[in-house]
């Protein structure tokens, strides 16, 4: 057990490093990046911790981890203890130890990082999550007594997955419904194997079955079965609406039905869920990349997904192309600094408006104009502006769109009674994230459109904790104003 230090000793400990691959060998391989804290480097970052008596990391964490208790748990050598403790509110911290942004939630709020770097909230948890599955000790929330009630979780994500645990934790008989063959939403289809391995997820998965919670995959809620089905016909008393923003955008310019133009959302797909990235076991088709120029355009975290996936698959130079600065890219500095060290070049302060093809309809150049920055506008970051006359052409194989999604449309589409706004995401109240429709609840992105994995958990927490209260006393409220919205 190692000996807490007064708090001046404490700051002056260093923030421990993540050990990492090199950069030039991970480039080439989907292993993951990051290789985790020792036991020696955890108790050691353990240690800087302030045990604050109002801890604000907690404010901070969109699902509420007990930071400061688990912490302290690192530090005295209870890692099983620690593990337990997350438990408590956060069903996956496997994974998000490794994917969620704590730089701008609970390590955004430490008050270290006032000063000094903020404590290593993220590592730690990775850091006691991976103890405890290595160990074969997983220790499972005592679930309540069983209340005889139904609910069904449309979309096995991360705001499905984090409702449903809570739900099945309150004695709810749960099922989670995933259109796809594989469990795991965004968390598998969507972050590659060198963040996120997805051997990972499945065990975090099976832990949820081992709770009592049922999944049912190759479900398509709106084709295969409705929500008005589900209730009427199969007997859920609630129905969780979670089925994320899965619909890409593109960019609306001429050329983008070309071959070796992708969305991210497939690319990843491919890349990901269907393993086109081991082409000795698998046969999923993807568009070759080897020894190729892939462009990806965007700035956000699925395009340095992208781009670093491409990197992997064998391309000879692979770039980020992005309309604003590299100051106003959304994109973890982590992710974009790891792209950089992988040889990634950026591109940034332009925009494709035309991809060009060859005889045979196969893109072989793309067509950029050179952008300032003007006014800021309704995100706060400065408007991008194309200059004049700046247009040329770059030749190009591959290119990637990650430029954002839509609402997945299929729930909505065969649930007139539960409003939409104009965007196509379902309206819900914003404190019990009730729908339109009774007994039907919506979170996470088919709500508030792309957010983050652990935004998403927080939504689903929300979600059961809501749905747990309409079973217990049967009544249906809505804001009003928010309804009308």
């Amino acid at each position: 057990m190692a000996e807490p230090l007064p708090p001046k000793e404490r700051v002056k400990i260093p923030r421990q490093a993540m050990p990492e691959q090199d950069a030039d060998a991970r480039a080439r391989n989907f292993d993951e990046v990051n290789l985790g804290l020792e036991v020696v480097a955890a108790q050691c970052e353990a240690q800087r911790c302030l045990t604050c008596a109002d801890p604000k990391c907690v404010k901070g964490c969109p699902v509420g981890v007990k930071v400061r208790d688990f912490v302290e748990l690192v530090l005295a050598g209870d890692f099983l203890g620690a593990a337990s403790k997350i438990r408590e509110d956060n069903v996956l911290p496997a994974v998000t130890g490794r994917v969620c942004p704590q730089e701008n939630q609970c390590e955004g709020a430490c008050i270290m990082g006032k000063r000094f770097d903020s404590l290593a909230i993220g590592n730690l948890e990775r850091f006691v999550a991976d103890y405890e599955r290595e160990s074969g000790q997983v220790a499972l929330p005592q679930r309540a007594p069983l209340t005889g009630k139904k609910v069904a979780i449309v979309g096995s994500g991360p705001a499905g997955l984090s409702c449903a645990g809570d739900l099945c934790l309150r004695g709810h008989d749960v099922t989670v419904f995933e259109a796809l063959h594989e469990i795991g939403g965004v968390l598998l289809y969507g972050i590659p194997e060198f963040r996120l391995p997805k051997d990972i997820v499945r065990q975090e998965i099976d832990n949820m079955r081992a709770m009592g919670i049922e999944f049912q995959t190759n479900v398509v809620v709106g084709k295969t079965v409705t929500i008005d089905e589900l209730m009427q016909e199969e007997g859920f008393d609630a129905v969780f609406v979670a089925t994320g923003a899965g619909l890409p955008r593109f960019l609306d310019i001429p050329g983008e039905h070309l071959g070796g133009v992708y969305s991210a959302n497939e690319f990843l797909t491919r890349v990901n869920l269907m393993k086109a990235y081991d082409s000795s076991h698998y046969d999923s088709p993807i568009y070759q990349c080897r020894d190729r120029h892939v462009a990806v355009i965007g700035g956000g975290n699925t395009a340095m997904d992208s781009v670093r996936s491409a990197m992997r698959l064998g391309a000879g130079k692979a770039s980020i192309i992005y309309r604003r600065s590299m100051d106003e890219m959304p994109a973890r500095q982590e992710e974009v600094h790891h792209a950089q060290d992988e040889g990634v070049q950026f591109l940034d302060l332009h925009n494709p408006v035309e991809f060009i093809g060859d005889e045979q309809g196969i893109l072989k150049s793309v067509r950029l104009v050179k952008m300032a920055l003007g006014e800021p506008d309704e995100s706060g970051r400065r408007r991008p502006v194309a200059i004049e006359g700046s247009e040329f052409e770059m030749p190009l194989d591959v290119a990637i769109v990650a430029v954002g999604t839509g609402a997945n449309p299929l729930v909505q589409s065969t649930t007139p009674d539960m409003k939409t706004n104009r965007w196509g995401y379902i309206q819900a109240d914003e404190e019990s994230l009730r729908t339109s429709k009774v007994g039907v609840f919506a979170g996470g992105d088919i709500v508030s459109g792309a957010a983050t994995v652990i935004l998403a958990m927080g939504a689903g927490r929300t979600a059961a904790s809501s749905i747990d209260e309409y079973l217990q006393t049967g009544v249906w409220e809505t804001d009003s104003a928010a309804a009308e919205s």
